[in-house]
């Protein structure tokens, strides 16, 4: 199937889909600071408090920065975004992430908010726009 009719932000076409979906890749990460809250009905929903985890360039003449993250949760956000309102997604995990103890979890979305990323080990060293996840599904929301 082609994804690409489905999400936009795509950053290089020909890199993002020559597996077997479209990978997705990483547009900032954040600590969670501060919980949030969920209660039955909804009435006091309130988000967690979020930080952009800071990034730095590994040499001066980098385009692009990395995020050395230590083992944890953080969130995730993407490049991409869903065009199609009446879609869901399934997104995996690449698997370049998890054989290196970072992952997050499979998921069918309607969105591509940010998702959970946790890390383990030793930590991840993550470049800026690296493909972090793959969208491997889609179907009517």
């Amino acid at each position: 199937m082609d994804y690409t009719q489905f999400v936009e932000g795509i950053l290089h076409e020909p890199t993002q889909t020559e597996g077997r979906g479209l990978d997705l890749t990483a547009a900032e990460v954040y600590e969670v600071t501060g919980p949030g809250r969920v209660d039955f009905g909804g009435g006091e929903l309130e988000p967690a408090d979020v930080e952009p985890c800071p990034s730095q360039k590994r040499n001066e003449d980098d385009d692009y920065e990395w995020w050395h993250l230590d083992a944890g949760q953080y969130l995730l956000e993407y490049n991409e975004s869903l065009t199609a309102g009446n879609l869901a997604l399934t997104i995996q995990t690449r698997d370049e992430l998890r054989a290196r103890a970072a992952f997050h979890p499979t998921l069918r979305v309607t969105d591509l908010d940010p998702v959970p990323l946790s890390v383990g080990g030793a930590g991840l060293l993550l470049k800026e726009n690296a493909r972090v996840s793959t969208v491997v599904g889609a179907e009517p929301a």
